[in-house]
């Protein structure tokens, strides 16, 4: 009896337990994402932040921790750290190379892990890595920035440089054209202009010549033409002023126009 009591509690024991393995390992072990750029150009002389932000699944506490290591360009060794924040302090390592030259530029509330240089030089080319850890994140993988110190002349442009430059210079081509169509359309206009106040000149000068072609037919044909209307046939009549009836007596006659009949 007793060996089947203590049979039944073992196997109990053992499904809780793998059970219980089996709950926790669905899920996934936390871990703190780190992000820093590839690549920075910058001026020598002058002073320039390296940016590291970072993603965390637990709520920032005071335990979080902020280390920034430096490896020379070229150099195989490990990174020596630069710079050490915890605590909502910064601690600048021992690298005289660094001296008065790190200090922190970051804001852990708002995932910013950032540090500022100063006074850039030749030498301080080379690889930047920000590790970040966030209790319980501890787990993840650093990110690391390739910097580069170059002369003003050597700085690549920017894209937002490009962007503009290209813009400018689009705007530029358009004004130009426009500028050039607007010269061509007032040429243009004023050569019609002149054209049209030709035409009228010969149009005006043709009917002037038309006009006086009209007029000297006209006088032409008056000239052809008698002065006055055609005379038609006079008849003639004879008048007797003597005042008697006499058949015998002999009256002194004179022609006189009866009446002038016209041709109209």
């Amino acid at each position: 009896m007793k060996s089947t009591v203590s049979f039944f509690s073992f196997s109990l024991f053992v499904y809780y337990g793998i059970t219980l393995l089996l709950f926790i390992g669905t899920f996934p072990a936390t871990a703190i994402d780190v992000y820093t750029p590839p690549e920075m150009f910058v001026e020598n002389g002058t002073t320039e932040i390296l940016k590291c932000t970072f993603k965390s699944n637990q709520v920032i506490s005071s335990a979080a921790s902020v280390s920034w290591s430096f490896v020379p360009e070229g150099s195989s060794s490990s990174g020596i750290t630069i710079f050490y924040f915890s605590g909502g302090k910064g601690y600048p390592g021992d690298l005289p190379q660094f001296k008065e030259r790190v200090s922190w530029a970051g804001d852990l509330n708002k995932k910013d892990a950032s540090i500022k240089l100063t006074k850039l030089q030749f030498s301080d080319n080379g690889t930047y890595t920000c590790d970040v850890k966030n209790p319980p994140d501890i787990t993840g993988v650093s990110s690391s920035t390739q910097l580069k110190v170059v002369l003003k002349e050597a700085l690549p442009q920017s894209n937002v440089g490009v962007i503009v430059g290209a813009v400018t210079g689009s705007l530029l081509l358009l004004v130009l054209i426009a500028f050039i169509t607007c010269l061509v359309i007032q040429r243009r206009n004023s050569q019609h202009d002149y054209e049209g106040c030709t035409s009228m000149e010969s149009v005006s000068s043709q009917a002037t010549r038309t006009v006086k072609k009209a007029d000297s037919s006209l006088e032409g044909s008056r000239c052809s033409s008698p002065s006055g209307p055609l005379q038609g046939p006079v008849i003639y009549a004879q008048l007797d002023h003597s005042g008697t009836k006499s058949q015998n007596y002999f009256h002194k006659m004179e022609p006189v126009v009866y009446a002038d009949i016209r041709k109209n």
